[in-house]
């Protein structure tokens, strides 16, 4: 009865408190993202899928993205399934495939192919998710979740004449789902800080509960073994333009400013679901290798200061 009852409520969309973060909820778009960088060789790739629910069949928007270069591999993917226990959610058809797990990832789009396995996660420690409260509301847009805020990942990624092959590569990995993506959103990630053991993670777009919207923003900040989120019903300010983004968030007790630049580098161009369509949009920007500074203060006393030169960051649209 009690398993029941958590599927109905995750089905709405909102999460339980402690809730598992891999599993499918049932809303119209499921997607999975990770982030992984190496910061001696200067390279960085994110890899990304979805399970979006149509009528005609469910599908998948799958893409990897490799950083130095604009390399990127995407398609949309017929054939897409999930998992719940053991997690899993693959898709494949002629335009190429991928499998995914909680510990390894493989995807196969044109002439590239990547191969990943994780091992030490750091995992999320809080109660709620990375939305905080507004992870427990029902019917919301989207939702937003980084649920590996560190950890390792061995593997090998290999397209046209090019291949890396990295071991205890820095790990990040996210959820996102709801109706589809918002109107426009921004995004940010770094956790290569030098010797600092350090992860930024900022989000913001237009969420909406039915005719209601309003842009919200959220930074999450792990210090070592603190965890800082600052979501509502904490006031976070951002503005975004220009390739640049900045966020200030300010707490009783915390106060943070994120810092982004991706002036001097072109982003790379990822695609966009839109589940009722089957079909991508290639609307969302991301820069690999941008520029981020977060500054991190306790009641006035600074605890961190720190800047990255192989940051995501990330801006994008969808049409009406």
């Amino acid at each position: 009865m009690f398993t029941r009852l958590v599927s109905a409520y995750r089905s709405t969309g909102a999460d339980v408190p402690f809730g598992n973060p891999y599993p499918d909820h049932g809303t119209e778009m499921e997607g999975w993202f990770w982030r992984i960088s190496d910061e001696a060789s200067g390279r960085a790739l994110v890899a990304l899928c979805s399970l979006n629910r149509h009528p005609a069949g469910d599908w998948s928007t799958a893409a990897v993205a490799v950083h130095p270069g604009l390399t990127v591999r995407a398609g949309a993917l017929g054939g897409a399934r999930s998992q719940d226990s053991p997690f899993s959610v693959s898709a494949g058809d002629e335009a190429g495939r991928f499998s995914v797990g909680t510990e390894q990832i493989s995807f196969e789009l044109g002439d590239l192919s990547l191969n990943m396995a994780f091992h030490q996660p750091v995992t999320w420690p809080k109660a709620f998710g990375g939305g905080g409260i507004f992870s427990a509301i029902p019917y919301l847009n989207q939702y937003w979740h980084p649920y590996y805020l560190g950890g390792k990942a061995s593997g090998t990624v290999e397209y046209g004449d090019e291949s890396w092959s990295f071991t205890d590569a820095k790990l990040y990995a996210e959820r996102n789902w709801g109706a589809g993506f918002p109107l426009r959103w921004w995004w940010g990630q770094a956790h290569d800080f030098g010797a600092d053991d350090v992860c930024v993670a900022f989000s913001g777009g237009l969420l909406s509960l039915g005719p209601i919207g309003r842009d919200v923003n959220g930074i999450v900040v792990r210090l070592g073994s603190k965890v800082i989120r600052m979501t509502p019903p904490v006031l976070v300010r951002s503005e975004v333009g220009d390739n640049q983004w900045l966020l200030r968030g300010r707490s009783p007790r915390y106060e943070i400013e994120v810092q982004g630049d991706g002036r001097h580098l072109p982003p790379h161009v990822l695609p966009v679901p839109l589940p009722g369509e089957r079909r991508n949009i290639d609307t969302d920007f991301e820069h690999l290798g941008g520029r981020l500074r977060c500054t991190v203060r306790e009641r006035g006393r600074l605890l961190f200061d720190g800047t990255s030169e192989l940051a995501g960051l990330e801006v994008g649209t969808r049409p009406k």
